[in-house]
């Protein structure tokens, strides 16, 4: 690779050592850095596990030793003699502490396995993981035929009714609706040859659609397994990990839940991983949830539902009786695609946190751009999939001279999950400098969070526009293997997008509304047009910006939408009969709408460029209707002409009665204890 670290240790104001056999024959110089207590930066991750073990071996080795590659990322690239700004970011990047310890959830797995398919399947199965987990067998479907005659394992059978949880809490129900006791049953195969009608298979079930009644299964056995008088009953049972041999499998989610696994019974991968599964596990809590912020119910209407319904791990829900969502985080995958489409911000990604990661974007296109870089594209991918593809286009690089390789302005970012940063990221990654925010995606994510990441590029691109920045700046690359890595490479290549003129200097904050705000304000101030428009109209999927339109003749200011909206866009007036709106506050969740008894509003999902878009603006307001008994304002003229209207064939407000609707709530009990009083006199 052309490296100089003369200039890279000045552009990090750090000293470098460069090595060629770092690994090997100049090993001691790894060993003297990480005696000196000061963090160590290793940029590369080929021999990452040796030199973790020189580490352990190396005495008096004190130093917090990072890896960052960049090799195949740009060190192998036909771009490789000018990337040294990138390089730079990089390893400053690398630099950073690591995040903060978050809170953790935790599995217990006893190695109780529950192993689910034709009776020769799991037995075979059951046959590689016996000597190490407790193992059960629920025999579902005939096979062929070749079963142990040795019962070595417990066998269940019946229908299935339900099969739920996670690692180390499974819960299994079904229907013990078979006429043989698979635990008496010795396999002797004499039921399966005496029945006229074939109903019972290899699996020991009685198909009850072919039964005759014969009962000749039940002469041929001997030891009595067989009672068509037993009652069905409902038997429910706790495992620790579930192997599924089905066709069907039990979860039919992307994200499935850990501990159980769907495949064939000799697939080696699963087997071992089954095995690797025994003891107790922890992983991070992946989100924080704020109830107050949350705009998904209120008033028993559903507004928001965009995290229940993007969820592919199934882990959330809706809590229809508390009126907001439920998260059960042993099933959180901690993909964060709930916090990217969520639009309040009420849930945000815990792990790393959102000021971590601004930390690490603003560091790297600082670094960039202060060593002379230009036109920076982030290129944010997965550790995992995202991580060995641009590895390998990296080696093809090399190789191949047809292909161009990770150019040197293209920046890769490495997440836990491609879709944990939205549009609050990317719009301050702009604001930090960057021409263009691409998330490179592959097989491993679910197909809804490509849609969601859509949606929110579609938002962010057409505010970028509508303030005048040419260029496309947001796209999602694809790439699942070798065969789409000539595409990747030509998108990698694409032509810069204008970016803002002045880079900013506000941190990501915690709260994701607010840091939407700072990178809006900026953007706006160094719009390339000036002569900017009054509003910026957006896509209505997946906009967490806009306005309520309000149909004045329909409104009676009743204010149900007051008293709905969770984010206090909507407010009234204690003082008089007025409805006010503050557009930067709304979230576009239509609670408002479906509140609303009169279907008096709509969305309009916008970005307002005036002033008053944070102001308390007036929006309706309406002369006060004074109670016909003591003269006091109570509502508005046009709220009592429409109850008016509604209740005039109501038996309660006939005659005289229909005047207690024009009193107010003091007058209308007194006009009724009177009239009572009245009636009461002349009966006696």
């Amino acid at each position: 690779m052309p490296l100089d670290p003369t200039s890279l240790g000045a552009a990090l104001n750090e000293k470098l050592s460069l090595h060629s056999s770092l690994c090997r024959r100049e090993v001691g110089s790894y060993q003297q850095a990480i005696q000196t207590g000061e963090d160590v930066v290793v940029a590369c991750t080929q021999e990452k596990r040796l030199f973790a073990e020189m580490a352990e071996q190396t005495a008096g080795a004190s130093s917090v030793v990072r890896f960052v590659n960049i090799r195949e990322t740009g060190g192998w690239s036909k771009d490789a003699g000018h990337a040294g700004p990138k390089l730079a970011a990089m390893l400053a990047a690398a630099n950073l502490p690591e995040p903060e310890p978050v809170a953790t959830v935790s599995y217990k797995s006893a190695g109780r396995l529950l192993i689910i398919g034709t009776l020769e399947d799991a037995e075979q199965a059951a046959g590689l993981l016996g000597d190490e987990l407790d193992i059960a067998i629920f025999t579902q479907g005939t096979g062929r035929g070749d079963i142990l005659q040795e019962r070595r394992y417990p066998v269940l059978g019946g229908h299935i009714q339900s099969l739920n949880g996670w690692l180390g809490e499974f819960k299994l129900t079904w229907a013990h609706d078979n006429p043989i006791d698979l635990d008496l049953c010795t396999r002797c195969n004499a039921c399966v040859a005496a029945c006229p009608e074939s109903a019972i298979g290899l699996d020991y079930q009685v198909d009850m659609s072919l039964c005759k009644s014969h009962r000749s299964c039940v002469k041929a056995c001997q030891v009595a397994a067989i009672d068509f008088t037993r009652e069905p009953e409902s038997a429910t049972d706790t495992f620790d990990l579930v192997f599924d041999l089905r066709a069907a499998p039990a979860f039919t989610q992307h994200a499935l839940p850990q501990g159980y696994f769907h495949g064939h019974a000799l697939d080696a991968q699963i087997l071992l991983k089954i095995r690797a599964l025994v003891g107790e596990f922890e992983k991070p809590r992946f989100f924080s949830y704020k109830q107050k912020l949350c705009a998904h119910s209120r008033n028993e209407q559903i507004g928001c539902n965009a995290c229940v319904d993007v969820c592919s791990a199934s882990a959330i829900s809706s809590d229809r009786e508390r009126q907001q969502i439920k998260i059960n985080p042993h099933l959180c995958v901690g993909c964060g695609t709930c916090t990217t489409v969520c639009p309040s911000g009420a849930l945000t990604f815990a792990y790393p946190k959102a000021s971590e990661q601004g930390v690490k974007l603003k560091t790297q296109l600082s670094t960039y751009t202060r060593t002379g870089g230009k036109n920076a594209a982030l290129l944010l991918h997965s550790q995992k999939a995202g991580q060995k593809i641009i590895d390998d286009l990296g080696r093809m690089a090399r190789l191949d001279k047809d292909v161009y390789g990770v150019p040197a302005r293209v920046l890769p970012v490495s997440l836990w999950h491609t879709s944990s940063l939205g549009m609050d990221a990317w719009l301050t990654a702009i604001c930090y400098g960057a021409s263009q925010v691409w998330v490179l995606m592959t097989d491993e994510e679910a197909p809804q969070y490509r849609e969601a990441l859509q949606n929110q590029m579609a938002v962010a691109q057409g505010i970028l526009t509508g303030l005048g920045y040419k260029g496309e700046h947001f796209k999602i690359l694809f790439a699942k293997d070798a065969r789409d890595m000539s595409a990747l490479d030509r998108d990698l290549q694409a032509l810069p997008a204008q970016t803002v003129s002045q880079s900013a200097s506000f941190a990501i904050q915690t709260d994701k509304r607010d840091t939407l705000e700072l990178a809006l304000q900026h953007l706006i101030t160094h719009a390339p047009t000036k002569d900017l428009p009054s509003e910026i109209s957006l896509p209505s999927a997946g906009s967490p910006l806009g306005t309520v339109v309000i149909n004045k003749d329909a409104c009676t200011l009743c204010l149900s939408c007051v008293n709905a909206c969770p984010a206090s866009a909507l407010q009234d007036n204690t003082d008089a009969p007025q409805l006010k709106f503050i557009e930067k506050n709304c979230v576009q969740c239509g609670l408002c709408v479906k509140t609303c008894p009169e279907k008096a509003l709509s969305l309009k999902p916008q970005l307002n460029l005036l002033p008053q878009r944070k102001d308390a603006v007036l929006i309706n307001e309406m002369k006060p209707y004074a109670c016909v008994r003591c003269g006091k304002p109570f509502g508005t003229l046009k709220a009592i002409e429409s109850m008016l209207g509604k209740l005039a064939g109501h038996s309660m407000f006939q005659g005289a009665a229909i005047e207690r609707l024009k009193m107010c709530s003091d007058c209308r009990v007194i006009d009724i204890h009177t009239s009572s009083t009245e009636s009461k006199i002349t009966d006696f």
